[in-house]
């Protein structure tokens, strides 16, 4: 039996009555087909010219907190290495680099796929939210141990590593323009995960697809910023099994640990775990997140 037949909410929706009929999201999806032309829905250059502006939109604040914010306290006091100032240097470096792959690999390879890639099929009725939710997170898992192997690939690999992921970790303190601060191959390597998870569900809806996208995304850049906010989902995620920005920021200074970008389970199952940074500076012991 598949993975969707058995997990879909017309199994539990009749048990608990919980849901709907009409699905949470239909309004919204409705919206979306009401001012949004069927051409540009359809076409596979959306996802991609989507992604890369929400990612440009999303950097932005924590460009400005970084710069022109360093005397701010009620933020500045979630810094993680509170010591380590961001300059317009690091930001020029870093946007030079990004816009770089944009120009000359993400374009082309848009207008390839323009041309290669069929139309999306667009339904009339959007995804469930039980549908929408568990999917996300399944593809958030998949992709998570997708680039857990590439990840720890190339750190013991000292050829790979020093071709390709080095340029990421020129920065220990990272920031968010540090998230696509990545060697082509890298960038194509996520790119190529993050578009072929979807596709483990052979009908998965667009919605979905691009919720993944966009939770990806924001999820990435968070683990970069170099703040532990009060509110961060590694709060209050049961189990220490999300790891946010305190686990990355760590790994940036200590390259070989820390190799998931957001769960801990394959981190602590391997042995790859250490101790992460929060707040302040504050070090919390191995011992207590294990």
């Amino acid at each position: 039996m598949a993975l969707k037949t058995i997990l879909n909410v017309s199994y539990v929706e009749p048990l608990i009555g919980l849901y709907p009929k009409q699905s949470l999201l239909q309004p919204m999806w409705d919206v979306i087909l009401r001012f949004v032309s069927s051409d540009v829905l359809q076409s596979p250059l959306l996802p991609i010219i989507f992604s890369v502006s929400f990612y440009f939109i999303c950097c932005f604040p924590f460009m400005i907190v970084d710069i022109y914010g360093k005397k701010w306290y009620w933020i500045q006091k979630y810094k993680i290495q509170p010591t380590k100032e961001v300059t317009w240097s690091q930001v020029y470096d870093t946007l030079y680099v990004t816009m770089w792959n944009h120009l000359f690999l993400i374009l082309p390879m848009t207008i390839v796929q323009a041309f290669v890639t069929p139309l999306t099929v667009i339904p009339e009725n959007a995804p469930g939210m039980w549908e929408f939710c568990w999917q996300i997170t399944l593809f958030m898992l998949i992709f998570d141990l997708e680039y857990y192997v590439w990840h720890y690939v190339h750190h013991r690999n000292r050829f790979l590593y020093n071709h390709f992921h080095a340029l990421h970790h020129r920065y220990y303190s990272p920031f968010s323009w540090v998230t696509q601060y990545l060697h082509p191959w890298e960038l194509l390597s996520v790119g190529v995960f993050v578009t072929t998870t979807p596709w483990v569900i052979a009908d998965c809806h667009p919605l979905t697809a691009w919720g993944f996208m966009v939770t990806n995304i924001i999820v990435s850049i968070e683990a970069h910023i170099g703040f532990d906010f009060p509110w961060s989902l590694h709060h209050w995620c049961p189990f220490g099994l999300w790891g946010g920005a305190p686990k990355h920021d760590m790994h940036h200074q200590r390259p070989q640990s820390n190799y998931q970008p957001f769960f801990t389970h394959f981190d602590r199952l391997f042995g790859t775990s250490t101790s992460f940074r929060y707040a302040g500076g504050v070090i919390e012991n191995k011992k207590k997140i294990i």
